[in-house]
């Protein structure tokens, strides 16, 4: 058929594609840990990713999580790092590890027909990790030249005391790092925390690409038999901590010209029935492109290069936050601008066009996130960890599609109270 291009093609809003969210499969290994799979690849490529639930929110002392995650790759009783990192590269294959507030996570990218080479390798640094001497050394150095540097940066800084001021430092979401705690930390530390939370922890796996018809056998043959998911998770709570004095103002580079801006209040996690429409409302003040902070700060005052708004993704408390970096000598005036951004929100409903504009991003970003199997995976792994019904993802498209302004404006009355927000200043 003939393509008749003086004709304008129709145009479609987003909002009203109905969006599918792909099912993923479920078996679980002999030893109880669960596997999710997406199998949607058009290539011979595979994604393995197992999930341990080893973030700092189970350490008994800073940096250890973090510590005994990195140096996971860096030696086994076969393999040193060298050759553990040449074996991965020999057969065309990248592996990561992450580490974050509740879990901890490494992730297999490879052509799927190698997958048999590469899964002992994987549990071999399950089991057998040696946290050698000298590659902790090493680790030890590197971060501290590394946070030396950092703490020169007034964003970097602004990160980290904003969480101490929402979560307080002695919980996991506020806590941060200092050179004194990477000489204090003992390998001995973390040899314990790997045998507790590594191989004998609870584990997740998720695959996501062209699985090969025998994955259920592979990762049993390698996986099935360790003793992973028999002990249960230690039963820790954290209670927020805030700071008592909201408003504070940090030099941190007397010569400095710019400053970083963090304003944040405590929110509730995704389980709170606000949540949903709360993502709305902040499109609306600063989570896109064309939000209300970027039009007023960027757009119309010069004053930043660009603001955003966001709600953390934590599994227990979660905060509210703004971000941004300006000038020195309108960084006031900058968070002025916020709360006037707030106080509009909570005076004026919001315009049927701008709604519309906002919810057509926000169901079209949800189409990119859909596109390929890994990013299928992560929105499933992502209701899974956070203990979500498979039917969250609809839910929220319904709440996006039907939220109307009036909602919005009684959100933005409740939650944008400028005396429930942090706010800091670093320059």
């Amino acid at each position: 058929m003939k393509l008749n291009r003086k004709k304008i093609p129709v145009i479609a809003d987003a909002v009203d594609m109905a969006l599918e969210l792909k099912p993923y499969e479920h078996f679980t290994l002999d030893n109880s840990v669960p596997v999710y799979s997406i199998n949607a690849g058009a290539q011979e490529v595979l994604m393995v990713e197992w999930v341990f639930h080893a973030g700092n929110w189970y350490e008994d002392r800073n940096i250890v999580a973090a510590t005994t995650n990195f140096m996971l790759k860096n030696g086994t009783r076969q393999k040193n790092a060298f050759a553990i990192n040449e074996y991965f590269e020999f057969h065309g294959a990248y592996l990561n590890r992450s580490c974050y507030n509740e879990t901890a996570t490494i992730t297999l990218h490879c052509l799927n027909r190698h997958l048999p080479e590469l899964l002992p390798v994987v549990a071999e640094l399950i089991t057998e990790s040696i946290f050698s001497e000298d590659e902790l050394a090493i680790y030890k150095q590197n971060q501290k030249q590394r946070l030396e540097v950092n703490l020169k940066k007034c964003d970097f800084i602004a990160n980290r005391l904003i969480d101490e001021y929402v979560f307080g430092f002695h919980h996991p979401y506020g806590r941060y790092t200092s050179t004194l705690e990477y000489d204090q930390l003992q390998r001995e530390e973390l040899v314990k925390y790997f045998e507790r939370f590594y191989v004998n922890g609870k584990c997740l796996v998720f695959v996501a690409g062209k699985p090969p018809a025998d994955l259920e056998q592979q990762l049993n043959k390698y996986f099935g038999h360790l003793p992973l998911n028999r002990t249960p998770l230690p039963d820790i709570e954290y209670n927020p901590e805030p700071a008592g004095t909201r408003k504070q103002h940090v030099v941190n580079d007397a010569n400095g010209v710019q400053g970083a801006i963090r304003i944040a209040r405590p929110f509730h996690n995704r389980h709170h029935p606000d949540f949903a429409k709360a993502q709305v409302l902040n499109n609306i003040f600063g989570g896109f492109f064309g939000s209300r902070l970027m039009s007023n700060i960027r757009e119309d005052k010069g004053y930043t290069y660009g603001i955003h708004s966001y709600i953390q993704n934590h599994l227990h408390d979660t905060a509210w936050m703004v971000s941004t970096e300006a000038g020195r000598d309108v960084c006031e005036a900058t968070v002025d601008e916020v709360y006037k951004e707030m106080r509009r929100l909570q005076n004026e409903p919001v315009e049927q066009e701008e709604l519309a504009l906002v919810r057509n991003y926000m169901i079209g970003s949800l189409l990119g996130d859909l596109d390929g199997p890994f990013q299928i995976i992560a929105r499933w792994k992502n209701y899974i960890l956070n203990n979500l019904p498979e039917n969250y993802f609809y839910d929220t498209i319904r709440i996006v599609q039907t939220v109307g302004s009036e909602e919005l404006q009684e959100l933005a009355k409740q939650y944008f109270d400028p005396e429930a927000f942090y706010e800091l200043v670093v320059v």
